[in-house]
């Protein structure tokens, strides 16, 4: 039985989510046909995370068991072939039986990208958030200090969010803009529950001076979601990069976009 690891991409406005559900289209489903199609028996794939309805991914990984023996040349054509246009996968591996795509993983890097002018986009749309006040972008990275660091997310979670703890441990968080567009960058162990777009809609809401900076502060301090501003759409939110220990010889996609400010022209392609 060999493990196998597959890096991948997709645009989520089609998916009802990453995860498989009855009635409702699915990321992992369309995956879980392809590869099975290609390994001549079905596979159960595992993420290292499980993306909302409309959310992208530009560096999902997950891993799948196979007693199929194919080059991962053949496992990678084959699989795209099968896949629909909105999905692919952008490289495959053999991996140790002891890999685990979801708990081998050190951090998690998503991405959320605003449209910040007065009209909105049409080559943009579904592809990025669309914001039409402007923003200032250095409220928006003296907020984004006061959420660094390990702390209680409780605000910044949705509702049904079913962790067991609402701690987290936010290692980065970046704030650039390129000419119409506004780039966040988010780094952490691990995410809860909307917690990417819940801090984007914290930000923009002070970006756009309906609050100060401190405000970053009292909305986590409060460790009330209702306290805190309405969540940002799902369309700005890119699942961008796993990170995993060398030792596994995983493809590295922070050469993707050296410099955060090139997200739009990078996006759109």
């Amino acid at each position: 039985m060999a493990r196998i690891a597959v890096g991948i991409e997709y645009d989520g406005g089609a998916f009802a989510g990453w995860q498989q559900q009855v009635g409702a289209p699915s990321v992992q489903h369309a995956l879980q046909q392809a590869i099975g199609r290609v390994c001549d028996h079905a596979v159960d794939l595992i993420a290292a995370g499980r993306t909302d309805a409309g959310v992208h991914a530009r560096g999902q990984v997950a891993h799948f068991d196979t007693e199929a023996v194919r080059s991962e040349r053949a496992l990678l054509l084959g699989a795209n072939t099968a896949l629909p246009p909105t999905v692919a996968l952008r490289w495959v591996r053999d991996v140790p039986a002891h890999f685990h795509a979801r708990y081998s993983a050190l951090a998690r890097t998503y991405r959320y990208c605003i449209l910040n002018r007065s009209a909105r986009g049409a080559l943009t749309a579904g592809r990025v958030a669309f914001h039409y006040r402007p923003l200032d972008i250095a409220p928006m990275r003296e907020a984004a200090r006061h959420l660094l660091g390990s702390h209680d997310f409780s605000a910044l979670r949705a509702a049904e969010c079913q962790a067991r703890s609402p701690v987290r441990n936010l290692t980065a968080l970046r704030v650039e803009r390129s000419g119409e567009f506004v780039l966040l960058e988010v780094t952490a162990n691990a995410f809860l529950h909307h917690m990417v777009r819940n801090i984007a809609g914290l930000l923009i809401h002070i970006g756009q001076g309906a609050a100060p900076p401190q405000f970053a502060a009292e909305v986590l301090a409060a460790r009330d979601r209702r306290v805190a501003p309405a969540t940002a759409p799902a369309s700005g939110l890119y699942f961008w990069r796993v990170h995993y220990p060398p030792v596994f010889g995983l493809p590295g996609d922070s050469d993707i976009m050296p410099d955060p400010a090139g997200c739009p022209a990078d996006l759109l392609g």
